[in-house]
């Protein structure tokens, strides 16, 4: 496998799951983040982000971490491997929050230049209702791409742990 695309809610360890597949495969990790946020919590202009996007999509080798709905058509045409992390709200606002808490006021390694973690109630909100929304899209999203990639959902952190064991033992 020479490109896994992973993504998943707020708070579902997107970043630390591409970092880990990333070290053992000695693949180059893709953080959307960087791509969408310029920095100091300014949104990059949407046809830049996606350009950005295709461009480290067109890469050889990857494992790109992230949602940005507009682009997963794209990289999942990519993709060898496509991962869903699927965990529970209780564990990803968990995540969420200890997260800010770790990282207050600094900026996380994996996300844009100057966007130091803070406690933001929009984005609370937005983690919140994630299973409302942005979940239905990406099971419909991984529906759409079972038979025509190898498609693996992950529902706990115990199949996350059984799947990395599983996946690098090869």
């Amino acid at each position: 496998m020479q490109r896994i695309m992973v993504i998943g809610g707020p708070g579902s360890g997107k970043s630390t799951l591409g970092r880990k597949l990333g070290a053992q495969l000695g693949l180059p990790v893709v953080h959307m983040d960087p791509i969408y946020w310029l920095g100091d919590w300014v949104e990059r202009d949407k046809t830049e982000a996606m350009r950005l996007a295709k461009e480290a999509a067109d890469r050889p080798e990857w494992v790109f971490e992230g949602n940005h709905s507009s682009s997963m058509e794209y990289r999942a045409e990519r993709a060898d491997l496509i991962l869903f992390l699927d965990m529970p709200r209780v564990l990803r606002m968990w995540r969420v929050l200890w997260r800010s808490l770790r990282y207050h006021g600094r900026t996380r390694p994996d996300m844009g230049p100057n966007c130091p973690e803070r406690f933001d109630r929009a984005f609370l909100e937005f983690c919140w209702s994630y299973d409302r929304n942005g979940r239905l899209r990406a099971l419909r999203f991984i529906d759409d791409w079972r038979g025509c990639r190898n498609v693996r959902v992950l529902t706990s952190r115990r199949q996350v742990e059984d799947f990395l064991s599983e996946f690098l033992a090869r």
